[in-house]
């Protein structure tokens, strides 16, 4: 099968060398010959080492990568990322914010700039498929927020202040809360209170 038939029914614009070679039936290293000579020709980007992406098909978005780099981590759209998606701060982030397993890290690509910040696994959730794509998995609006107050707790504030936010009507304190409650460190969960009470007032 020729390398242009393999990436059209593998179907995404984000793939790996291995995926492709698998589907083509060709070995790693011809696979990644013919793949280098593709981006030489601007039909593809090469991400990080073995990862590919078709920067201009209208399905493509730089939030698609950030399963593709954390190895074998998990890793979710939270912070600002998530809270710009969901509408709730107009100001675009000039990195893509990411929850991860994995030790915090910041990762440059030719297509954008990603920080990865690790949670604790008691804390790693609250997350889903972005619109049902299952292209990359997005933090709901009350976590991403507490997700924010939770890191500012430990690394100042970058994560505890925002220019402007609208929560909407489709933001629920009572989940925010729920969220709030499941921190299990005195100094931590009062930090994180604090912060949200500013913004919602106590809870009910």
């Amino acid at each position: 099968m020729s390398l242009h038939r393999a990436i059209q029914e593998l179907g995404r614009p984000v793939f790996t060398t291995r995926e492709i070679s698998a589907i083509s039936g060709s070995s790693l290293s011809s696979v990644s010959q013919a793949l280098a000579r593709m981006q030489k020709q601007h039909l593809l980007t090469q991400v990080i080492r073995g990862v590919w992406c078709n920067t201009s098909d209208p399905r493509f978005s730089p939030f698609y990568l950030v399963p593709y780099l954390v190895g074998g981590h998990q890793a979710y759209v939270s912070f600002f990322s998530a809270l710009h998606l969901h509408g709730i701060i107009s100001q675009i982030p000039q990195v893509i914010y990411a929850a991860t397993t994995a030790h915090s890290r910041r990762v440059s690509t030719q297509v954008a700039t990603f920080s990865f910040h690790r949670i604790a696994p008691f804390f790693f959730s609250g997350f889903d498929w972005y619109r049902e794509s299952r292209s990359f998995l997005i933090a709901s609006p009350e976590k991403a927020l507490v997700d924010c107050f939770y890191l500012a707790s430990r690394k100042g504030r970058r994560f505890g202040s925002f220019s402007e936010i609208e929560l909407g009507a489709k933001f629920s304190n009572r989940r925010a809360w729920e969220w709030v409650r499941k921190i299990p460190y005195t100094k931590i969960r009062r930090h994180v209170y604090d912060k949200l009470s500013v913004l919602l007032g106590p809870p009910a």
